[in-house]
């Protein structure tokens, strides 16, 4: 969000957690407007121009003590805006300011942990502490050994016994756990203490990010074409809406059916657009370039790439029938951004690549437009409904770029591929059927690489094994198995064993994430 809008700002300096956005999040849902940045460009002219009302340090994977270890400028500590330090943050606050920070020495906290008050009543801690000790989330190796001057303890845990500390004169504070997290229950309580304390009236809505994200279209297309590639999910669609209220007739939009998508989703997409949206729309069936090219392809990492690679030929080709196309538009969200590569080019670590994300290569001559990178999916369902989409499309789950082929761990076959739309499909219905659809975050079935032994009637069958997976969450950073009853499981599994050939076996995947992702691939 490089934008420059008439709100008071918090700047938010990422040293690459990877929660960092997780605050951004919490504080949008206090209504204060707030960028990130990684710590390599912040200097003292990029806060200058920045000019925040507040300052947060985040966490993230290095130790103060290394040598070249990430460090904002002595300008944030001395710009008098109140800054708050959060794990990381906290630690490199105190050596900065003349603390200690110590390697953990058997200290070392990961995961719950419960804080006690100490010291006076702080006004950043209003509302904690009222029921006894305030469960928190620890992710720490070195902790702080010794306060800076003017600092005072406000808060210990048995592996930080300075968990919470502060120097309200100075407006500094500085925690060892993570508030932004949902682990941390109260942690979006000391979140708007902080913003409180920094004079944020909370002004910045979704309608305002609307408008805010018009302008930016506007400003970075100008007159040119944009291409839009249309998945028929919630963020794609919702980047077609945004991208038509700001540019108009500029945009065409692009829905590719690589061969991948669900049953009976290529003819649901192409008619909500064309009948209720006044919008140019391209329908293009490839799948047969797509499925020949995953013939025999078994890594989840050639899968994605090369479905990359096969979206921007087909984008490649469609944009050159269109007279002034220069950009194309993705429905890209920061989930994807943070799993794929660093934020904003911050230290964050890679964990798998995804279909969209990563720039585009030269030869293709397109500049990109992603409205919603820095957005979570919930938020971009809240800026589906500013927009007028209709609810129960806004409510949809999500559904990977990919498509299918993430949900084929191994080799991918037409075949397998039909089985499980039509597996999937019956899942979905007894979802919808039994009134569980909107308690899910998201839910599908994955056709699994192995043949399992059954008996059909009076027969012996060898066929394929099915997992069924469902999801609940806030932000798709991490998520827990719907507890379906055993009844809901049983009835689903018969369902798709009597309903559908190739299937003889049904599971159920209760991984959660971390340290599972969502998708199987």
């Amino acid at each position: 969000m490089n934008s420059t809008p008439p709100h008071d700002r918090l700047l938010i300096i990422d040293f690459g957690s990877q929660v960092t956005q997780l605050i951004a999040r919490r504080l949008r849902e206090l209504n204060v407007y707030c960028e990130i940045h990684p710590f390599q460009k912040v200097d003292d002219a990029f806060l200058a121009r920045f000019a925040p009302r507040a300052i947060i340090l985040s966490g993230g994977p290095a130790s103060v003590l290394d040598e070249d270890a990430p460090r904002p400028p002595e300008s944030v500590l001395a710009a008098g805006v109140p800054v708050l330090g959060i794990c990381y943050g906290q630690q490199v606050m105190m050596q900065m300011l003349g603390g200690r920070v110590e390697r953990h020495g058997g200290n070392a906290e990961f995961g719950r942990a419960f804080v006690e008050p100490a010291g006076a009543p702080l006004d950043l801690l209003k509302g904690w502490f009222e029921d006894g000790p305030e469960q928190v989330w620890m992710s720490h190796g070195d902790h702080v050994a010794a306060l800076a001057p003017g600092f005072e303890v406000f808060g210990t845990s048995p592996g930080a016994p300075f968990a919470i500390t502060a120097d309200p004169a100075r407006h500094f504070y500085a925690v060892q756990f993570h508030p932004e997290v949902h682990h941390t229950p109260r942690g979006a309580r000391l979140l708007g203490n902080f913003v409180k304390l920094a004079g944020f009236t909370g002004d910045w809505t979704m309608g305002a990010y609307r408008q805010e994200a018009i302008r930016r279209i506007r400003e970075q297309v100008g007159e040119a074409h944009v291409i839009c590639g249309l998945s028929g999910g919630v963020d794609s669609s919702v980047t077609a809406v945004l991208l038509h209220e700001a540019i108009g007739d500029q945009l065409t939009c692009v829905f590719v059916d690589h061969g991948l998508l669900r049953q009976g989703e290529a003819e649901e997409v192409v008619s909500m657009f064309r009948d209720h949206y006044n919008i140019r729309l391209i329908a293009a069936d490839e799948s047969e370039r797509f499925l020949t090219a995953l013939e025999g392809t078994s890594d989840p990492e050639t899968k994605r790439k090369t479905i990359g690679r096969l979206f921007i030929d087909v984008f490649q080709h469609y944009a050159g029938r269109i007279e002034g196309a220069e950009f194309l538009a993705q429905g890209t969200l920061y989930p994807d951004v943070i799993e794929s590569v660093s934020f904003s080019g911050g230290p964050s670590v890679t964990i798998k690549s995804h279909h969209n994300v990563g720039g585009l290569p030269e030869k293709m001559g397109l500049k990109l437009v992603e409205p919603l990178r820095e957005l979570f999916k919930d938020e971009v369902r809240a800026l589906g409904r500013e927009l007028g989409l209709p609810a129960s499309f806004i409510g949809r789950h999500p559904f990977p770029g990919p498509g299918l082929a993430i949900r084929c761990p191994g080799e991918i076959t037409r075949e397998k591929l039909d089985i499980l739309r039509k597996a999937d499909a019956i899942y979905i219905d007894q979802i919808r059927k039994h009134g569980l659809y909107d308690e899910i975050w998201q839910a599908f079935a994955a056709i699994l690489p192995v043949r399992t032994v059954g008996v059909m009637g009076d027969g012996r069958t060898y066929d394929y094994a099915l997992a069924l997976r469902a999801v609940t969450s806030v932000d798709g950073m991490t998520a827990d198995y719907y507890p379906f009853s055993h009844e809901f499981l049983s009835e689903t599994a018969t369902r798709i064993i009597n309903e559908v050939a190739g299937i003889n076996r049904v599971t159920y995947d209760i991984t959660s994430k971390p340290p599972g992702t969502i998708e199987w691939e």
